[in-house]
């Protein structure tokens, strides 16, 4: 392991300008909503907004936060280590999802790591684990690679808290007995559809009623990445302004709409995207693991707790996960959406401390 410090090349920072200086607009009709993509008017701005981003800044910025590179079942791994000061403190591993990267959680470390002593890795094919080399990286893989991680810093038993695709990740981890307990925002195999709702239950009722706008109206990032996550890789990786689309439309759609992400916590994330190159080996998680996401995984005795906010892209329903999941504490949170620990990062503190500490 050694320590690492973010250092763009001027000459790569130099060429995003060029760029986005020379960006070839689309036409857009008068009245496309978001239902077509991200606005051209909205998405201008936000270009008008990176053009004068200072990478700089947010280099100086991240990396006052400890940050390290090792090698593991040969792919680089990228990761955050901030001990508490609390030497009895019990390790809590946080695992981002697509399209974000391991600070997603910048606003939240100072706070846990008061309780906590921290690692939050990159996950291998995102950020500055950079791109995987070769196929066959799953969820499961991942979660090897993690528990490697945790026993190489001398972790034998932790906690682990994740969401989106790391909500998957963490569940796989918490089939391990090194993990104590498990925190996530989702359960994807916990949704209900219009046959198996009590639509007499209002929480029942939106759950059928999101994973159909999701299906019909959502999803078609994931028929793309699914099944051809090359040919969106072209775009993206030579394209600042499709790379800044393809997230912003992420982080616009599955936010509070009374909160949203941060315009700077966006743009250093879409910069790191953009940086590292790693669109499309983020991408090739959806077809190599779409065959699993989704379907009822075996059953766990890990003590689960799970935050379900308002704004998420779906509503898992307690009754459901119940059938395979260890529940011991089921919160449902009054706002907040699908990146609740850069929407409402002082509420996701909250619920880790009351899930392992309380």
């Amino acid at each position: 392991m050694k320590p690492f410090e973010i250092n763009v090349p001027q000459s790569d920072i130099d060429d995003l300008h060029r760029r986005l200086d020379q960006t070839r607009w689309p036409d857009s009709p008068p009245g496309a909503s978001w239902a077509q993509g991200t606005p051209k008017d909205h998405l201008q701005e936000l270009v008008r907004r990176w053009r004068d981003f200072d990478w700089r800044e947010q280099e100086r910025r991240l990396n006052k936060i400890p940050q390290f590179l090792t090698e593991i079942d040969g792919a680089q791994l990228h990761f955050v280590h901030v001990k508490s000061p609390n030497p009895d403190a019990e390790p809590l591993l946080l695992t981002h999802g697509w399209p974000s990267t391991c600070f997603a959680f910048e606003e939240m470390i100072e706070p846990l790591s008061r309780d906590f002593h921290l690692v939050i890795p990159s996950v291998p094919g995102f950020g500055f684990s950079g791109p995987t080399r070769e196929l066959g990286w799953t969820i499961p893989r991942v979660a090897d690679v993690f528990s490697e991680l945790m026993k190489r810093l001398g972790y034998d038993r932790y906690v682990a808290h994740g969401y989106d695709f790391g909500a998957m990740l963490t569940r796989y981890l918490g089939m391990r007995d090194e993990v104590r307990a498990i925190h996530v925002n989702q359960i994807f195999s916990a949704g209900v559809t219009a046959e198996t709702a009590d639509m007499e239950v209002e929480a029942e009722r939106r759950s059928v009623e999101k994973a159909f706008k999701y299906e019909f109206k959502q999803s078609g990032y994931v028929a793309v990445q699914c099944t051809r996550p090359q040919s969106i890789a072209y775009g993206l990786t030579d394209s600042p302004v499709a790379q800044l689309e393809w997230i912003e439309w992420a982080f616009h759609t599955w936010s509070d709409p009374e909160i949203g992400v941060p315009v700077d916590a966006l743009l250093t994330d879409v910069s790191i995207f953009w940086f590292t190159r790693t669109a499309g080996s983020s991408a090739r998680y959806y077809q190599e693991g779409d065959d699993t996401w989704g379907e009822l995984e075996p059953e766990s005795p890990t003590p689960t707790s799970v935050s379900v906010f308002p704004h998420d892209v779906g509503v898992p329903i307690r009754r459901m996960a119940e059938r395979n999941h260890n529940i011991v504490r089921w919160t449902e949170m009054e706002r907040g959406g699908h990146f609740a620990a850069m929407e409402v990062p002082e509420l996701m503190v909250r619920e880790l401390r009351e899930a392992f500490l309380l």
